[in-house]
């Protein structure tokens, strides 16, 4: 057989539009074989996910959101792959880039939805969920997302060549093409990871300062706090100051501006107007008159609802912007459909999908499994069940555009806003059909995180394939071996969030309980529908209308949304993040050390995000076990603040001296 060299870079033509009749020629040759799916390579992609999902579990079930784990475990790959001086190492690093990044896809589609269960349980003991149903949800969801995605898998990355940014994509993809540089890009992760990690670690374990701070901290501030309910507060974990970081200074500042309309308008203005009010919106019911309320517990009690509306609002409108998309892929992929066999015969090795037939055989099983799944797992109703999986099938398929058009644009997959108007629209239609109660909470959770899962995988999948497009990779290899990371990533996430859930717990009543304000969400939207109750579809309706003007007036409407339901001590840090980013990008008149800084700040910030979030996780272990030396009277002290304040600050000025790079 010939023997094809790997080009060192990408073609001039990688990231523009074909002209009439050109060509895109991948680094690895369509005509050559190279090595791509062996012992070696699904070993480390197993390793990978297992890693990486225990870690993103852990960061998403604290803050709301997960990292991407494709940039990190590139570098990580490379860097082995130099290490160990493999040969024509790229097709095997796409590989244990693709299964290891099915990590932060499931989880993100588990944490969204299945904690919620937790949350609920404080209410309704006997809901529960045993480890085969979370691992069911997140296993099923991950795989009918790969099969509802690989029809329009040409579409997006051919036929819309050039067309699409692909930021995570074009980030992770220049990374691998680095690959002689590996070992040097894996050092400053490495140190990072390890800077971050103790960082993170002596906070969660040790308690030596507190994880907030907080204006209450001063005396004028716990004043300013009661009397008029503004209060500040950022958290100053390493991960969360990288994932500010990587999200930029931009889509940092739409999330920072909805949740400063939250904390510092919305919330003082009800205060101020509603006064010794006790307001009842659809099942919000309580007897606290709103000014005798915390700051805290008016956003969780009223405004959160408002982001929740802007959340669902901003999935509608990504469906009716992405219509033609589904329309144009369904075309294709029906078009694939009547080449037949002669079609898939002369196709290159860069152009070779499952076949229709498989995807076909494959969808069937697999929704089949879910129908039994949800008929003899979770309803132990026929009828519920028929409904059920006509309605996840529906959903599934019609948002995987969307999530696949937004990666492929923005490089953000608003699946938490498509995952909760599928949560209404199960809660709405199960309620209809009879299933209601703790019953119906649990059904429509499980439903919540099949359909969740299944778009969240979409996302993630679209980026693997257009990675390995640039590459040359066969995108069958990559098909085919996405499915293992899908199952090892479900069975690292279930017995990770079982954990976390016995360590810390989601009830928000108990102290030192995450966050997991995704699943809180969907327990508030949940459990008033199901409860014959109603919801607040008044602020939900607020939210929604917001969504529509910030759309019109051409502003993010998801990222702004999104930030008006997380936490404000959860947003800062991502502002702070975002303008370090700013900052080191800009400083020099040089472009070219600009861009060198910005992208050795790619691989701190990763370092600082993984680093962070495994070494959450093995303080979550060693609390498990007993160990527990935190002195909570120390940490209520506001002294702990103080110390938080400066180690914060140090944090960032190591962050921001570790991005120089050498001039000669």
């Amino acid at each position: 057989m010939q023997e094809f060299e790997i080009k060192s870079q990408l073609p001039e033509n990688a990231f523009r539009e074909l002209n009439e009749g050109e060509q895109y020629e991948p680094l690895m040759s369509p005509k050559g074989v190279y090595p791509e799916a062996n012992a070696w390579s699904v070993t480390m992609g197993v390793l990978m996910a297992v890693l990486f999902s225990a870690a993103a579990a852990y960061l998403g079930l604290k803050v709301g959101q997960v990292f991407e784990a494709a940039i990190p475990i590139a570098i990580i790959a490379v860097g082995l792959s130099t290490l160990t001086k493999r040969s024509k190492a790229l097709g095997e690093n796409v590989i244990i880039q693709s299964i290891g990044a099915c990590s932060g896809a499931v989880v993100a589609g588990a944490i969204f939805t299945l904690p919620a269960i937790y949350i609920l349980q404080a209410k309704y003991p006997e809901m529960s969920a045993s480890f085969l149903q979370v691992f069911m949800a997140s296993a099923l969801g991950g795989v009918l997302g790969i099969l509802f995605l690989i029809p329009f898998r040409k579409y997006f990355v051919s036929e819309m060549h050039g067309k699409y940014p692909f930021p995570e994509a074009t980030a992770t993809t220049q990374v691998l093409v680095s690959g002689s540089k590996g070992g040097d890009q894996a050092k400053p992760l490495l140190l990072a990871g390890l800077v971050g990690g103790i960082y993170d670690f002596i906070v969660a374990t040790f308690g030596w300062w507190n994880e907030t701070v907080t204006s209450r901290m001063i005396g004028w501030g716990e004043v300013l706090a009661d009397k008029t309910k503004l209060v500040f507060k950022c958290n100053t974990s390493a991960a969360v100051l990288g994932l500010g970081y990587i999200i930029g200074l931009k889509y940092a500042m739409y999330i920072c501006l909805g949740s400063v309309a939250v904390w510092w308008l919305i919330v003082p203005g009800m205060a101020l107007i509603f006064g010794d009010q006790t307001l009842t919106l659809g099942g919000v019911e309580t007897t606290t008159a709103v000014n005798a309320m915390s700051a805290e517990e008016i956003f969780k009690t009223y405004a959160r609802s408002i982001g929740i509306g802007g959340i669902a609002m901003a999935g509608i409108i990504g469906i009716i912007r992405s219509w033609s998309i589904i329309k144009n892929a369904v075309g294709l992929a029906a078009k694939e459909m009547k080449g037949g066999k002669s079609a898939a015969m002369t196709s290159k090795r860069t152009e070779l999908d499952l076949s229709f037939k498989f995807i076909g055989i494959a969808s069937i099983t697999a929704l089949a499994i879910t129908f039994v799944f949800f008929w003899l797992g979770v309803m132990h109703n026929l009828l519920f069940a028929v409904v059920a999986i006509l309605l996840v099938t529906v959903i599934a398929f019609l948002f995987t555009t969307v999530a696949a058009n937004a990666i492929a644009i923005v490089g953000s997959n608003p699946v938490s806003g498509m995952t909760l108007m599928t949560l209404i629209l199960a809660s709405v239609v199960m309620a209809a059909v009879g299933l209601n109660g703790s019953g119906g909470m649990l059904a429509a959770l499980i439903m919540g995180g099949v359909v969740c899962t299944a778009l969240s995988m979409a996302g993630c999948f679209i980026t693997d394939l257009k990675i390995g497009y640039w590459l040359g990779s066969t995108p069958r290899k990559q098909q085919q071996w996405k499915f293992l990371g899908t199952l090892v990533s479900a069975a690292t996430v279930g017995g990770v969030m079982m954990l976390l859930n016995k360590t810390y717990g989601f009830d928000p009543n108990q102290e030192g309980h995450l966050v997991a304000p995704q699943a809180n969400a969907m327990a508030a939207v949940i459990e008033p529908m199901m409860n014959g109750a109603g919801a607040p579809w008044l602020l939900y309706g607020i939210g929604a209308l917001l969504a529509i003007v910030l759309t019109w007036m051409k502003i993010p409407a998801l990222a702004f949304a999104l930030g008006m339901f997380i936490p404000l001590d959860l947003n800062i840090p991502l502002l702070v993040g975002g303008a370090i980013n700013w900052y080191v990008t800009t400083r020099s008149k040089n472009k070219a050390e600009n861009d060198a800084r910005g992208e050795k700040g790619t691989l701190i910030a990763s370092g600082f995000i993984a680093g962070g979030a495994l070494m959450g996780v093995v303080s979550a272990l060693l609390r498990f076990g007993g160990y527990n030396p935190i002195d909570e009277a120390w940490l209520a002290n506001p002294l702990s603040e103080v110390c938080a304040l400066v180690a914060y600050i140090l944090l960032m000025v190591y962050f921001v001296k570790a991005t120089k790079v050498s001039k000669g």
